[in-house]
């Protein structure tokens, strides 16, 4: 199967693979190439596939997403991804990249509280 991992970016990941597991809102399922077509929408966590030549395994960390297979060809779109080939150094980048963007969305919602109240206060002066 022709794996492929969408960022709203760049094509993140390009690869021949002989099975991809993930998890879905209903639990976790893997795909094998001759899989019927199928269409599930991801939760943050780990995409874990096997190459079709040699066997290699590689891990791919998402957020949320959709997964769809048809025919050969599995599409994986998500908002975040990061690909590793080990899982222990694809864990620190992950807690790197993702640290930070916690932060900025922590500093977005302060900001978005602060403009929400003074609408609010100046709305009821208009009273």
């Amino acid at each position: 199967m022709m794996l492929k991992v969408l960022v709203p970016t760049e094509v993140l990941l390009e690869r021949q693979v002989a099975s991809l597991t993930a998890e879905g809102q209903s639990g976790s399922f893997c795909l094998r190439p001759r899989h019927i077509d199928y269409v599930a929408p991801l939760v943050p966590g780990l995409l874990y596939f096997v190459e079709e030549q040699g066997g290699a395994e590689g891990f791919v960390a998402i957020d949320q997403g959709v997964l769809v297979k048809y025919g050969s060809q599995v599409t994986v779109s998500v908002r975040n991804a990061v690909f590793g080939s080990r899982l222990e150094d694809l864990l620190n980048i992950v807690d790197e990249r993702f640290g930070v963007m916690g932060d900025q969305q922590r500093m977005v919602r302060s900001a978005m509280t602060r403009l929400e109240a003074d609408f609010l206060r100046r709305f009821m002066e208009l009273r």
